[in-house]
């Protein structure tokens, strides 16, 4: 563009170049980069902003032209630093433009990768029958171990619910996980390039989480679900995986690599029946004899009626339960509708207090490894 050459960029080093020049550019490459939105159809704009936005540490782009596309505009809203000039523009509007790209902070860095032996610990949570609560679970677990580090990014709460996850819902916060350009960066995915798919909740607390799609599944293959795992494990000191109870093709393969598998179940017949199937179908397709840990959800104070005893419970399980969680409806409702967890909004429920107890002991034990001293994702 001439009329920048000549004005606010005039001395500055300029190359020109086609979209596939925003493949993997990263501030070291450039400074700011100048795209004319009218040179380009808006798909193939949107695309290779996207491809941009996959990049760790991408440079201020600055947009200029007359019509812009509404999947132009998404894709630009994901960068961190960026601005449109509509055309005509005045030379005092673009050095205004540009002054405030190259002045605005760069994003904050992803956090450090863990040292070789400072591996995650890794648990999933997976819910017996619909509705079990294992969700308002992962997330009460994941905000417990939030408040035992006290550090920076140091959990991170995955939902593998692809199809129709609510952990963004429950937290009051947005899905930035793109299924799609998670398969296609998947061979290259590290920490740094994670962090374009990671919505921060709180300052220890990051969510991994995608957009509710019927169809997300056949969107992301196998590898690049474990992949994703991989470096989080790598990045994070701890993983929480909210696992639908449905089994995927990496299913047993992302539970082989965890140190705790949780299966949640309500306090009755038919969910408990589907506790002790869902317990003993991944013990076998584990084959470690590492064995799942049933934790039973929405317990009364009280049982009036034909509601089986813990006892009884035991028994249709053929097996202990690891522990309860209480039931406290009112408590639950207000922080979903609130948007956060409920040790945020009610942190005397009985929830909080029994998630917390089950929280430290499971976290007092030594992390499990498999054969190899390392996991299996």
């Amino acid at each position: 563009m001439p009329e920048l050459a000549k004005g606010p960029l005039e001395g500055a080093i300029l190359e020109t170049g086609g979209l596939d020049r925003l493949i993997g550019v990263g501030i070291a490459d450039a400074d700011l980069l100048i795209i004319d939105a009218d040179a380009w159809g808006g798909p193939a704009l949107a695309a290779g902003i996207q491809a941009l936005a996959l990049c760790p540490a991408p440079p201020p782009v600055l947009m200029v032209g007359s019509h812009l596309a509404t999947a132009v505009v998404r894709a630009l809203l994901r960068l961190d630093r960026s601005d449109v000039l509509d055309a005509p523009f005045t030379a005092e509007a673009a050095e205004q433009a540009i002054a405030g790209l190259l002045e605005a902070k760069a994003p904050a860095a992803a956090p450090a990768p863990a040292s070789p032996g400072d591996v995650a610990r890794c648990w999933a949570i997976t819910g017996a029958v619909g509705g079990s609560g294992s969700t308002t679970l992962a997330v009460e677990i994941a905000t417990q171990l939030c408040a035992r580090t006290g550090k920076d990014k140091s959990v991170c709460l995955i939902d593998l619910n692809f199809a129709d996850g609510s952990a963004a819902a429950y937290l009051g916060s947005s899905a930035a996980m793109r299924l799609g350009e998670l398969a296609r960066a998947s061979d290259k995915l590290d920490a740094s390039m994670m962090q374009a798919f990671v919505t921060p909740v709180t300052k220890q607390l990051d969510l991994l989480a995608a957009p509710r799609d019927p169809e997300a599944f056949d969107a992301v293959p196998a590898e690049s679900v474990l992949r994703l795992l991989e470096v989080a494990c790598e990045t994070y000191q701890w993983v929480v995986l909210d696992i639908p109870r449905h089994r995927r093709s990496w299913t047993i393969q992302a539970l082989s690599g965890c140190d705790e598998v949780l299966v949640v179940s309500e306090l009755t017949v038919p969910a408990l029946l589907a506790a002790r199937s869902l317990s003993d179908e991944i013990e076998r397709g584990i084959g470690s004899g590492k064995k799942p840990r049933i934790v039973l959800n929405r317990l009364a104070g009280r049982m009036f009626g034909p509601a089986p005893s813990m006892a009884e419970a035991e028994r249709a399980l053929q097996r202990k339960a690891e522990g309860g969680v209480s039931s406290d409806w009112e408590a639950a409702a207000a922080s979903v509708n609130l948007g956060g967890p409920i040790a945020t909004h009610r942190p005397k429920s009985k929830i909080v207090k029994d998630v917390q107890v089950l929280v430290n002991r499971l976290a007092a034990e030594p992390a499990e490894r498999d054969g190899k001293g390392s996991r299996a994702a």
